[in-house]
C-alpha cells in the first residue's frame, strides 16, 4: 500500500489503459460461452441451449482442418523469420546514419504504411500486380513476358503478403528498437572506437547484446501469436484461387461465422485458436528464460 501511495502519480498514468484493457479486452470475454451454446440471435447468449463441445468435435474432424493449422503455422513462420527480423535490422542500419535530417526522413517514410489500412494496402497491391493494368505486367510485357495473373497462382501468395507485411510494419516495428539504442551508454561506443573497432564490430559486440532483452520479449510475443498469421492482410490480398495456401483459421472463422452466420462455430474456432496460442507464449516463456534468461514471468 506504501508503495501505492509512493507512485500513485504513475498508477493514475496507467489508469486509461486498465479501463481501456477492461472495456475492450476483458468484458467482450463474455462472448467465449457462444461457442458452448447453439446460439440463436432471437434467443441471446443466455437463453440458447447449451451445446458443450459439439463445435469443437465439428472442427477437429473438419476435412479442412488440418490444411487450415498447415497453412496458419507456414505463414507464421515465414513471419518469424523474415518478417521478425526487419524492424531489428532497419533499426540497426537507422542507428548508422549519421545526417539527422536523412535519418528523420526515412524514420517518417518507412512509418507511414503503418498507418495506412490493409483494405488500401490490399487495393495498392491488387493495382500494381494486375495483369491487365499493373505496372510490374506492363515492365514484364516490354521485355515481351506474357502477363502474369500473380494474385492466382498459389505458389506466389505466401511471397506476396510476407513481402507487403515487412513494408507495412518494419519501419514501426522498429520504432520499439531504436528507443531501446538510445538507451545504451555511448561511453561504450567510444571506449570500442579507441580500441579499434569498426561500426559494425559495435554493432554486433554492442548494440545486439544491449538489444537482446528486448529482442527476446519481442520473439516470445510473436511465438504467442503463431496461431494469428495476420487476417487482415490474408482477407484483403486472398481469393478462392489461393485458398489452399492463404486459408488460416481467422478467415475461415470469418467466412462461417460472418457470412454463413453460424457464430457458434466460428466462435469455437476462435477460442481453440486463441487457447494453443497462450499455451505457446507461456512454453516459448519458459523456454527462452532457460536458454537466455529472459522472459516474460
Amino acid at each position: 500500500m506504501k508503495r501505492c501511495i509512493k507512485y500513485k502519480g504513475l498508477l493514475l498514468l496507467l489508469l486509461p489503459s486498465f479501463v481501456w484493457f477492461f472495456i475492450f479486452k476483458y468484458v467482450p470475454m463474455y462472448g467465449v460461452i457462444v461457442a458452448f451454446k447453439d446460439y440463436k440471435p432471437m434467443l441471446g447468449i443466455m437463453e440458447s441451449d447449451w451445446a458443450g463441445f459439439k463445435y469443437f468435435e465439428r472442427l477437429f474432424t473438419n476435412s479442412q482442418f488440418f490444411t487450415l493449422l498447415k497453412n496458419t503455422l507456414i505463414i507464421s513462420t515465414y513471419k518469424l523469420i523474415f518478417v521478425f527480423p526487419a524492424p531489428i535490422l532497419l533499426a540497426l542500419l537507422l542507428n548508422e546514419v549519421r545526417h539527422e535530417r536523412f535519418k528523420k526522413a526515412i524514420q517518417t517514410v518507412t512509418y507511414l504504411p503503418h498507418f495506412i489500412s490493409w483494405v488500401v494496402i490490399g487495393g495498392l497491391i491488387q493495382t500494381v500486380l494486375s495483369p491487365t493494368n499493373g505496372v510490374v505486367n506492363y515492365v514484364l510485357g516490354l521485355m515481351g513476358v506474357e502477363p502474369i495473373k500473380f494474385m492466382m497462382i498459389p505458389e506466389l501468395f505466401r511471397g506476396i503478403v510476407i513481402a507487403a507485411d515487412i513494408w507495412k510494419e518494419a519501419g514501426w516495428g522498429s520504432i520499439v528498437y531504436l528507443a531501446a539504442i538510445s538507451g545504451i551508454d555511448q561511453d561504450m561506443y567510444e571506449a570500442a572506437e579507441i580500441d579499434g573497432a569498426g561500426r559494425l564490430r559495435q554493432a554486433v559486440s554492442i548494440t545486439l547484446p544491449a538489444l537482446a532483452p528486448v529482442i527476446v520479449m519481442m520473439f516470445i510475443l510473436r511465438i504467442g501469436n503463431m496461431m494469428d498469421a495476420g487476417f487482415d492482410g490474408i482477407v484483403n490480398l486472398y481469393n478462392p484461387t489461393v485458398y489452399g495456401v492463404a486459408d488460416i483459421f481467422d478467415t475461415y472463422a470469418y467466412r462461417v461465422g460472418l457470412i454463413d452466420f453460424n457464430f457458434s462455430y466460428s466462435t469455437a474456432i476462435s477460442l481453440f485458436k486463441n487457447v494453443v496460442g497462450l499455451l505457446l507464449l507461456i512454453f516459448a516463456s519458459k523456454i527462452t528464460k532457460r536458454i537466455s534468461g529472459y522472459g516474460i514471468w
